[in-house]
């Protein structure tokens, strides 16, 4: 009995006393072959859990329909979300997606472009690690006529369509909000130095404190983005001698981690303490108090990024310039911030 999966055009043939071509054609509904061979054939590849080889298909056509995706962890609402754009525009588009996630190493990144390379992708989709600062993984690929599509951590050093979200907005209008509901000590959790996101948040915060004619207290700054440091870093805030009314976290895994201390030292929020996250996870939800927050449109930026890789492949004789898409962040006001 042939199981599942290891059913062949040539077993059905065999089956059928008829030739594999003709087993072929059938299931193309070829107009050569008549109805009730083709019916035959039908019936029996769904008998029998007949389907095509997608390997096979694409070495024939010298084509694989599957695009490489790189995140940098899974685990993130953010990301995942993401991924469901991205596969959601692929899918209808006839391509699978292969996925690596980095863990944010640069080293797991490089592995994962060249294992990416090796299983004959069509095309990239890449969101870079935290430690990366070195890109000629990505120049080979590109010299390898695979192109690549960058979004939410991208760089200036490889040309190509990007997709990012407006972190300098976001942040300014967070900051803003926090000012306006009377916050003056607002301290800010932020990604490492070097990172663009982190440093467009940072900028941010910095010009919306600036704009409202208020203190940069750079003790205030702090480079702090997950829930472990957060513990540590907000009671250390908390501990000065003119602690924060506020905080501005690049993060909600940080913000979380604000939240939870703030509720270890007794500190009411916001009554006491406002706090505002960046990313519209589900945990910024169920966090008590629910935590404001900015939203990314994450699932908008894998549709996106999708689309641009997309159009490339499907068009590639049609030369067009670079496209950096820019997508519009939007405040979420709950519990964990003054109205």
């Amino acid at each position: 009995m042939i199981s599942r999966g290891q059913v062949t055009i040539k077993d059905l043939a065999e089956e059928l006393g008829i030739s594999p071509s003709t087993v072929s054609k059938a299931l193309k509904n070829h107009p050569d072959i008549s109805q009730d061979t083709r019916k035959k054939v039908n019936d029996l590849a769904k008998l029998w859990n007949y389907y095509p080889n997608p390997i096979a298909l694409s070495l024939r056509n010298s084509r694989t329909k599957t695009i490489g995706l790189i995140i940098p962890e899974i685990v993130h609402h953010f990301f995942s979300s993401v991924i469901s754009g991205i596969e959601d525009v692929a899918y209808d588009a006839g391509y699978n997606v292969m996925i690596y996630q980095s863990n944010e190493s640069y080293n797991r990144e490089l592995i994962a472009a060249q294992a990416l390379l090796n299983s004959r992708v069509e095309g990239i989709l890449i969101s870079l690690s935290k430690e990366t600062r070195n890109f000629d993984h990505l120049k080979n690929v590109l010299d390898h006529g695979i192109p690549i599509g960058m979004f939410d951590r991208v760089c200036d050093e490889i040309e190509t369509d990007k997709v990012t979200v407006d972190d300098y907005q976001g942040a300014y209008s967070a900051v803003c909000h926090l000012i306006r509901t009377g916050c003056r000590r607002i301290a800010h959790l932020s990604g490492p130095p070097g990172l663009p996101i982190a440093d467009f948040r940072r900028s941010g915060y910095v010009d919306a404190l600036r704009d409202n004619n208020m203190e940069i207290n750079r003790d205030l700054i702090i480079y702090c983005d997950n829930f472990k440091q957060a513990l540590i870093r907000t009671k250390q805030l908390m501990n000065l001698p003119e602690p924060p009314d506020a905080f501005f976290t690049v993060n909600e895994f940080t913000a979380t981690g604000v939240v939870r201390s703030l509720y270890d030292l007794k500190i009411k929020i916001p009554e006491q303490v406002s706090v505002f996250a960046f990313s519209n996870g589900l945990i910024t939800q169920v966090t008590n108090p629910a935590l404001s927050t900015v939203d990314q449109h994450a699932y908008q930026i894998g549709q996106t990024s999708a689309q641009l890789l997309l159009d490339r492949l499907l068009n590639h004789q049609v030369v067009r310039p670079f496209i950096h898409e820019i997508i519009k962040t939007e405040l979420i006001i709950r519990e964990s911030t003054r109205s």
